[in-house]
């Protein structure tokens, strides 16, 4: 569920360290990371979404500079959830996609700037998958951008479903996390159609099988 509101004002050392991380942390390169992170130092005040579980290193660095972050673990609430509705003429699980919207994304009237997504559209249910485009899209203020990684291979190294750790570099730190397949490959134009609503899209090429998009609304 959408967890609460973090700010500066609150205790910037939270021991709510979520249950589930299977690992080490290891670094990569973030071209993507590394450009929002210039607009998070020059802008005060903002209000960012991390798509994860709670990460106490991403809500230190992020109130640090005066932003407040609300977090949204959107695969373990999808993978984890009891959202079957019944099934369709030919067997198939029929979603409650508005309940699990409810539960993950209720943002009772707040509005951001910047969301963290992360890997998360490569392993949520497709039901899910524009309706959670869709429902951080309204939500986002006149230019808010969202910072999304996307794999380009659904098997092999590096396909494992991890939570993202920022850095105050260029890097972000990647942790195992639950054994999430990934559902999908999405190409340049499938991500483009998904964000088709923006009004601004920057890719970083990187070298680990995964893509790195900063979409602009």
């Amino acid at each position: 569920m959408l967890r609460r509101l973090f700010e500066k004002k609150h205790d910037s050392n939270p021991s709510a360290s979520a249950p589930g991380f299977a690992g080490p942390r290891t670094s990569r390169h973030s071209g993507g990371w590394s450009a929002l992170r210039k607009r998070l130092q020059a802008d005060a005040g903002l209000h960012v979404i991390d798509i994860g579980s709670t990460s106490p290193s991403n809500i230190n660095y992020l109130t640090s500079l005066g932003h407040s972050i609300f977090l949204a673990d959107l695969v373990d609430d999808a993978c984890n959830g009891n959202w079957q509705s019944g099934t369709d003429e030919d067997g198939n699980p029929i979603l409650n996609v508005e309940a699990y919207l409810e539960q993950t994304l209720h943002f009772s009237g707040r509005t951001f700037d910047v969301v963290l997504l992360w890997t998360a559209l490569d392993y949520l249910p497709e039901p899910f998958v524009v309706p959670v485009v869709e429902r951080l899209r309204s939500a986002m203020n006149p230019g808010g951008q969202v910072l999304a990684f996307f794999h380009t291979k659904r098997q092999g190294e590096g396909s494992e479903y991890c939570r993202f750790h920022v850095t105050e570099g260029d890097s972000v730190e990647m942790q195992l996390m639950h054994p999430f397949p990934i559902q999908r490959v999405f190409t340049n134009r499938s991500i483009e159609r998904l964000f088709a609503q923006s009004s601004g899209f920057r890719q970083f090429l990187a070298k680990d099988n995964v893509s790195e998009v900063i979409i602009t609304f």
